[in-house]
């Protein structure tokens, strides 16, 4: 008996490994999907920039970037009928001292751009549960003979800045994510890491993993934090924002449009419309986030949703703010960490011909090989 359950242990065991190496980035074909989730995304992200305007509406750009998704990863993978495609991230379009998560109802007010304002979009796509991100932040009517200056341009280079150098840090085995933590604050100089915030590894169906780096964390946060290094066959999506105030983050009461799926929670919902609504966004985006305004019904998935999150079957993911007259950068980039070095799949280069400012890094305790230069792919 000892030697058939040692051998039923081992066999699962193989399975197991087969299994976990076919979702890793071991597997070609796994990298092929995350490449092709990326290009729509750099793709997409490159259309939502051209729209920002002077008088354009949130709403618009938030339903261009969803819309356009939705129709390029629908064109890729269309022979496999099980490979499920779509978007991993709303298009969420966060304005001046809106940190975050900003995806307006079809029924919510207008919210108009106006020129001079820092616009910061975030958005993402998947293929098969391979999950590409990217944030990128502009302002409005910046141009060659109107550039970005003082605060603005500063606090758009400290938080490029400290994501490239972040990106540099996952070589493998090389750096701690408490030691990234570190570099992040140090490479703020002036400006503050919005607090918290955290960047998270990648794997099928899950853009929120295991392993975590925190920017400007609380004592509490730091002291939970699991510390961790990096290793070969693992995805990052590397999220930083800075601001020009303190970096604490202000309640408002923006209404949540944007949740997604709790894995681990069971709860047998009460009310029929919540249960209806429940089954639905399931069906439809299983464990990626997703934004109310994709239902037809809005009125019908504010109600559902509602016993979803008080029960927390849903996570929400809250519209965060600055201190008023205070501006948040933002960037983000979807990074591979393969046996040829690090490549980084999403983030578009900084256009520095629409920005005057000097910043650099001056910190001298910043190693010299993290410090910045321009690339796309390394």
């Amino acid at each position: 008996m000892a030697g058939k359950t040692k051998g039923v242990s081992e066999s699962g065991m193989v399975a197991d490994d087969e299994h976990d190496k076919e979702e890793s980035l071991a597997n070609d074909l796994v990298v092929t999907k995350y490449a092709q989730a990326a290009d729509i995304v750099n793709g997409v992200l490159k259309e939502v920039i051209a729209a920002v305007k002077e008088d354009v509406e949130v709403g618009f750009l938030c339903d261009l970037g969803d819309r356009l998704i939705l129709e390029r990863t629908s064109k890729v993978f269309k022979k496999e009928k099980e490979v499920q495609k779509g978007i991993a991230m709303p298009t969420c379009i966060s304005v001046d001292n809106c940190i975050c998560h900003y995806s307006p109802l079809r029924s919510d007010p207008p919210v108009v751009l106006r020129k001079g304002q820092m616009v910061k979009i975030d958005l993402g796509a998947h293929i098969d549960g391979y999950v590409a991100t990217a944030a990128h932040t502009v302002v409005v009517g910046a141009s060659n003979t109107d550039k970005i200056t003082q605060r603005k341009a500063s606090v758009i280079m400290a938080a490029y800045n400290a994501m490239e150098a972040t990106i540099r840090m996952l070589r493998p085995e090389l750096y701690k994510n408490m030691e990234v933590t570190e570099m992040i604050d140090r490479i703020a100089t002036f400006y503050k890491p919005i607090e918290n915030m955290l960047s998270h590894q990648l794997s099928r169906n899950k853009i929120d993993g295991e392993k975590q780096i925190i920017q400007n964390p609380g004592e509490k946060q730091r002291s939970e934090m699991t510390k961790c290094s990096f290793e070969t066959y693992e995805a990052y999506a590397i999220d930083i924002l800075m601001s020009t105030g303190e970096g604490h983050v202000k309640p408002v009461d923006t209404r949540t449009t944007v949740y997604k799926r709790t894995d681990d929670i069971i709860y047998s919902l009460k009310i029929k419309a919540s249960r209806t609504f429940f089954s639905n966004a399931v069906s439809r985006f299983g464990s990626m986030p997703f934004t109310l305004r994709a239902f037809e019904e809005e009125k019908n998935a504010k109600m559902g949703v509602v016993e979803c999150e008080r029960h927390g079957l849903l996570q929400p993911y809250q519209v965060l703010y600055e201190k008023d007259g205070e501006f948040v950068a933002q960037f983000k980039s979807t990074v591979l960490i393969l046996p040829g070095g690090l490549l980084k799949i999403t983030g578009l280069p900084l256009d520095s011909s629409l920005i005057s400012c000097d910043e650099k890094i001056t910190d001298s305790s910043v190693s010299p090989d993290v410090r910045i230069f321009p690339f796309f792919l390394y």
